[in-house]
């Protein structure tokens, strides 16, 4: 068994994680946490690689074991990239702890869980804990904006893999794992039209609004309950003066399936959308992002497990299946059994009453660890 330590200890650590502000966007903020996140997995021993960040974002770290090397790894996968910009901890969501609940900038998606994943890891280490398979454990800049630069050392660590697991927050009032995830994917469109005075040469204007109007309406027309297909439109902008038709208008688009096989459909639908007509002209870029995380026997297996190992810690582990994406349906579209949603609960994702409810970090930093000692 590993000695994981008390909640308060962890919550401890885990306020300097949250307190380095690290939006996406900024890579110097996001290399920062990876180098001090770095610099205490060196010191225990662990075989650092880290891939130079690009585009933009911050670097892709990975740490591994050196422990029975002859085997395929678990992987474990954490994002430390937030939605939250600068300056929210010293405006509206300052860290603080108000009885069970920890707030703070991206605490509970997914500081938390990546912390525990590291501390995980480093105990094993610091301890000489022997595990069954090398433990893999990556730490990435750009999750939050789709895993542009971290999907390839994503997928290409878990094909060789035995297991994955994803530290993403547990969901619901009591803390689920999660077997399943739709899939993801976005589009950007823009459209073009004709500028003209909105009073004296309205029959000259081609309203890039008005289109988008109708773009809006078709593609919140192909949202299905029943099949599990949702779509959403925003942010959208478009033209400059009330009394200026507008000559430029434009909208993103988020859409979700259940089924892969229902990726062809929805991003039919959404490209036959572009083209030209009346001086309008409509252009549709983007598509499908992650593919769906079905639930499989194998999956399911590795939930039995966990479930197994959290009741020795002295909790329930309930399973679900949640809308949002995360890196584990990559690991997970290539055939290798994921867990996901193995992180702290709590409630608030991108939203200002983001929180976990910290005393669980124990025993569900406890869990993550027999998991990757075990498997």
């Amino acid at each position: 068994m590993i000695e994981i330590g008390s909640s308060e200890r962890l919550l401890e650590e885990l306020r300097g994680w949250v307190e380095m502000e690290t939006p996406s966007t900024d890579a110097a903020a996001v290399n920062r946490l990876l180098d001090h996140a770095e610099a205490e997995l060196r010191r225990v021993g662990a075989v650092i690689e880290r891939l130079p960040g690009r585009d933009g974002y911050g670097d892709t770290l990975i740490a591994r074991s050196t422990a029975r090397a002859d085997k395929p790894a678990v992987v474990v996968a954490g994002h430390v990239d937030t939605v939250w910009d600068h300056g929210r901890l010293t405006s509206d969501m300052p860290f603080r702890i108000e009885g069970d609940r920890a707030y703070g900038p991206g605490i509970y998606d997914m500081k938390a869980g990546s912390f525990l994943a590291f501390h995980a890891l480093r105990e094993i280490l610091r301890q000489g804990v022997p595990t069954n398979r090398p433990i893999v454990l990556l730490l990435t800049p750009d999750e939050e904006v789709g895993s542009p630069t971290s999907r390839a050392p994503i997928e290409a660590e878990a094909a060789r893999a035995a297991a994955v697991l994803i530290p993403e927050p547990a969901g619901g009032p009591q803390g689920a794992c999660v077997t399943a995830r739709k899939g993801t994917g976005d589009f950007t469109i823009t459209i073009r039209g004709r500028a003209a005075h909105a009073g004296g040469n309205w029959s000259e204007g081609r309203s890039a609004t008005v289109a988008l109007a109708r773009v809006i309406l078709a593609v919140h027309g192909l949202t299905d309950l029943d099949r599990g297909i949702t779509t959403n439109v925003a942010p959208v902008w478009g033209g400059t003066r009330p009394n200026v038709i507008a000559d430029e208008a434009g909208c993103k688009v988020d859409f979700r399936i259940a089924d892969p096989a229902q990726a062809p459909e929805v991003e039919a639908a959404i490209r036959a959308l572009a083209g030209e007509e009346d001086g309008i002209s409509i252009t549709v870029e983007g598509g499908l992002n992650r593919p769906p995380m079905a639930e499989t026997p194998e999956g399911l297996a590795l939930y039995a497990r966990a479930r197994e190992i959290a009741a020795r810690f002295g909790y329930d582990l309930p399973k679900q299946h949640r809308g949002g994406g995360s890196d584990g349906n990559f690991t997970a579209a290539l055939g290798i059994p994921t867990l996901d949603g193995l992180g702290c609960p709590g409630h608030g994702a991108h939203a200002p009453d983001e929180h976990i409810l910290w005393r669980q970090l124990a025993p569900r930093g406890a869990t993550l660890a027999e998991l990757m000692r075990t498997l």
